[in-house]
């Protein structure tokens, strides 16, 4: 339910998983030895008075709290679609981008609030926050909002749900998260507008991005993820029957998939593939496809000639919201097609090849 993407775990992220590992691992064993502690204290009035420029690094890193750091895992397992999306590089530039933006930023609204109100912001709640922060403007952007459920027949219950109610909470964990996460949400906003042209400025250079991937991306790659999903626990006959139908669904898409990635090098198109070549799922197969008069001399061929979508109808609302992906026209209506006009099936696809 975190996201329309499928659920791959960390497979296609090492940043992200590197983050979890280490920055968690260090969280722990500052628990254990608190005595180090007050080294990773994000005090703004020790940078801004005493000049200790290193709390910045290390008070923005790491978290002291175990609850702001299992909420921040959270969200950055979540947020590692955009690696997938964007790749390693680009998302590495981005919190690094947002991470320096929102360092200002901090300081700014600090001045800010003491100047209104008369209180002087000592100290701000340590960890990568305020990047974790910046990453919901491009999910608030790029994922595409699909109802899940209905709760008292007016309450709506969306794949988003879940992500907003975990940044609510790490939002409500100390009295000054507030001020970390609008300073996440401005810097992310300006960085993912490329205002000032920051994404130029701010962004990790292609040698310390390859020297990464020889050195660390090794340590944290994950292995392809098997093709048999597990069913869940508890489930009934119904729910299990449903979820085998929709593994099957996805199965039978990925075969004919890696099939025409094999022959598109012989096969002339102007989109990403033949999506329309691909068989129906297993539970709308023909419910698309327009009457056809059959031919006489091809109905003894019409139990193993697979049904084409060539004019299915398609949700314009559907293709719009996987246009804002990033997304071409093209493979969108192709995608939608193919999967029978269900978005969380074509954006599995498109996201992840």
């Amino acid at each position: 339910m975190f996201t329309t993407t499928g659920s791959r775990g960390l497979y296609k992220a090492p940043l992200c998983k590197g983050l979890l590992l280490v920055l968690n691992g260090l969280t722990v064993m500052l628990t254990v030895l608190p005595q180090y502690q007050d080294m990773f204290v994000y005090s703004l009035q020790a940078v801004a008075h005493q000049h200790q420029v290193w709390r910045l690094l290390c008070g923005r890193l790491i978290c002291l709290d175990v609850k702001d750091s299992f909420c921040s895992s959270l969200l950055i397992y979540n947020f590692r679609i955009f690696e997938r999306r964007f790749g390693t590089r680009k998302f590495a530039s981005f919190l690094l981008g947002t991470w320096f933006l929102s360092a200002l930023v901090d300081f700014l609204l600090a001045q800010a609030f003491q100047y209104l109100f008369q209180y002087e912001v000592e100290e701000l709640p340590a960890g990568l926050l305020a990047p974790v922060f910046s990453l919901f403007v491009p999910f608030y952007q790029s994922i595409p909002r699909m109802p899940v459920t209905q709760v008292l027949g007016h309450i709506h219950i969306t794949n988003k749900t879940l992500v907003y109610i975990v940044g609510l909470q790490l939002l409500t964990s100390s009295p000054f998260m507030w001020l970390l996460a609008l300073s996440g949400l401005l810097s992310g906003g300006l960085y993912h507008s490329n205002a000032l042209w920051l994404q130029k400025i701010l962004f990790v250079p292609a040698w310390v991005s390859c020297a990464g991937k020889y050195v660390l991306e090794p340590l944290f790659s994950s292995s392809q993820p098997s093709d048999e999903t597990p069913l869940g626990m508890g489930a009934t006959l119904d729910i299990q029957r449903q979820q085998r139908m929709d593994l099957l669904d996805q199965q039978l898409l990925l075969a004919q998939y890696n099939e025409a990635r094999r022959n598109v090098r012989h096969q002339p198109q102007a989109g990403l593939l033949q999506w329309t070549r691909l068989f129906p799922s297993l539970r709308h197969r023909g419910q698309n496809r327009p009457p056809v008069q059959p031919h006489p001399e091809a109905q003894t061929h019409q139990s193993t000639q697979p049904p084409l979508l060539e004019n299915s109808p398609v949700a314009e609302e559907q293709v719009a919201r996987l246009v804002e992906m990033g997304f071409s026209r093209i493979d969108a209506l192709e995608a939608l097609r193919a999967s029978n006009n269900d978005i969380n099936m074509a954006t599995n696809f498109l996201l992840q090849h």
